[in-house]
């Protein structure tokens, strides 16, 4: 009877594993009305792109990247983590296609700065993993180059103003908390009155950035960096955040109250993981259309 049961366990971690493999490499879009635009104002769409973790051999991930310009989005912003390994620049770069030429914003993420080094996979699902710094450094300067050339603007540490379809949009970032990169006093304040909607960018939704921007009276948060979990637990969600940020949030739209104020949240749950672990469960990739409406004339 033992063995029969155990058997039958078996076979069930063998297909879970198996699913999560397949999992993995099934993107899906994601979508969410967000209002926030002044009211009277025609719907927008913002695609949020964050955690591809690029190899260069994955072909799959730069079809799926590919085909995204058929969302036609109004924005992009992409909230980090973009490749794991140098020779994956050229096809990140080239995967973008006619989305590059979109108005669209960009922070960093600690795997923009350093290729990802092995770990146990069991690291993540019982504590937040320390930042890796001084491993194998990538080429972030070309990256950073290869997405301003066509007009994304890099918002590490700073802030704009873009004007989309007659709405003013001020987005503020911050350079990659993980690593301790952040410094959000430079680019801290109000929104700038010029601005329609404010928005905050960061790539890891450490509390201390989710705190500031929430009691700037910022309108929205954009981040990623969770995976949103990775592997989830059906019908309770995320184990880990691999930050301070609760496990309830780890991906999706929520809130953050801070300083007498409430923004509005957004984790990506990500495209990708590490190339040690290409194994998602119970959290597809995914990418996310955010449609912004007009607020409510009371609201």
């Amino acid at each position: 009877m033992i063995g029969v049961l155990l058997g039958r366990l078996a076979a069930v971690g063998a297909a879970c594993f198996a699913y999560g493999l397949w999992e993995a490499r099934h993107f899906v879009v994601r979508r969410q009305d967000v209002a926030i635009l002044p009211p009277g104002s025609t719907p927008l769409r913002l695609l949020h792109v964050s955690d591809i973790h690029l190899m260069a051999r994955q072909a799959y991930k730069t079809d799926f990247l590919r085909a995204l310009a058929g969302l036609e989005p109004d924005l992009v912003v992409t909230t980090g983590d973009n490749f794991s390994e140098p020779q994956a620049l050229e096809p990140l770069l080239r995967s973008w296609g006619r989305l590059r030429d979109v108005p669209g914003v960009f922070v960093f993420g600690s795997n923009d700065y350093e290729a990802p080094v092995f770990r146990m996979p069991t690291d993540y699902l019982v504590r937040s993993t320390d930042p890796e710094v001084g491993t194998r450094p990538l080429p972030v300067e070309d990256l950073r180059a290869g997405y301003s050339e066509r007009g994304w603007t890099d918002i590490n540490t700073s802030r704009t103003l873009l004007t989309v379809r007659g709405v003013t949009f001020e987005f503020r970032g911050t350079d990659d908390a993980h690593l301790g990169r952040d410094d959000y006093s430079l680019v801290a304040g109000p929104p700038a009155p010029e601005a329609d909607v404010s928005i905050g960018v960061t790539h890891a939704p450490y509390l201390r950035v989710l705190d500031a921007m929430a009691a700037d009276g910022l309108d929205l948060i954009l981040a990623g960096h969770t995976h949103g979990g990775q592997v989830c637990v059906p019908y309770y969600g995320a184990l880990v955040t691999n930050c301070d940020l609760d496990t309830i949030r780890a991906k999706g739209l929520s809130s953050h109250t801070a300083g007498g104020h409430t923004s509005l949240l957004h984790v990506s749950a990500g495209m990708g993981s590490s190339p040690f672990a290409t194994y998602r469960f119970a959290c597809p990739p995914e990418v996310t259309v955010l449609t912004l409406t007009a607020r409510h004339p009371n609201g």
